[in-house]
């Protein structure tokens, strides 16, 4: 078991960067048979019952069984913070909640669950022996993270105070976009984050997609970052392409 696998990126992202993104399926296998034919991902066993998901070696995602079938089948996009405890206080202060309360992941790290004043989840990652991405912003894994609100003000005070560095800072260049949720969903979609994995060809992937018994969700769009489309994959969880 590949359980102190650490990333090829040896130093820890700053606190407010997405650093990491996974998903809970049903079927893992089926997820893999999915995952690796549209990104070309190889697998190996990572904590407990998840698998890495790996591009040409390197960690890029991580995939693991759903055990609550009451839960959604999605992807959570985890932002890296020193220290999850300290987050999860400033979280609630903030008007937000702490869903799932930090917990030790082996000597990988420890994860936490929260959610901002309109309830879309995201993950924390308090980074051990895994930093986070070892490949990011290539064709087949992570470039962005969108989320989709009622009120992108309020969403620009929420993490513009929990994370003003990565986002506002002199020098951040950051994977983390906020915008209206009616802009491309029905306005009684609730607020959410969507994980991008990049893609070469939208087009392309969107055929695979289908092929692999895949469906689009909300079909090509301009955004100030790329063409985007929304799928879902075989079981069901949402994610985007997006062609830069």
């Amino acid at each position: 078991m590949a359980e102190n696998r650490a990333s090829g990126n040896e130093e820890a992202y700053a606190e407010g960067v997405p650093c990491w993104v996974d998903a809970e399926l049903p079927d893992v296998e089926a997820g893999k048979r999915f995952y690796g034919e549209l990104f070309g991902w190889t697998f190996e066993e990572a904590y407990g019952s998840s698998v890495w998901a790996l591009l040409e070696g390197e960690p890029v995602a991580s995939l693991a069984p759903k055990t609550d079938g009451r839960m959604p089948t999605v992807w959570t996009v985890s932002f890296a913070t020193p220290d999850a405890v300290a987050l999860g206080r400033r979280i609630i202060a903030a008007g937000g909640q702490v869903v799932m309360a930090p917990f030790l992941v082996g000597e990988l790290g420890v994860a936490a669950l929260a959610a901002d004043t309109e309830g879309a989840v995201f993950g924390l990652w308090q980074p051990g022996a895994h930093p986070g991405f070892g490949r990011r912003h290539d064709p087949g894994t992570f470039v962005w993270a969108e989320l989709y609100t009622r009120d992108t003000a309020a969403a620009n005070t929420f993490y513009g105070g929990l994370f003003h560095d990565a986002l506002f800072g002199t020098d951040a260049e950051p994977d983390f976009g906020r915008a209206a949720v009616t802009e491309i969903f029905p306005a009684e979609m609730p607020p959410h984050f969507v994980t991008h994995f990049r893609v070469t060809d939208l087009d392309d992937a969107l055929g695979a997609v289908q092929r692999l018994d895949g469906r689009v969700q909300v079909p090509p769009f301009e955004t100030s970052y790329g063409r985007v489309a929304v799928v879902t994959d075989n079981q069901g969880a949402s994610f985007a392409l997006l062609q830069r």
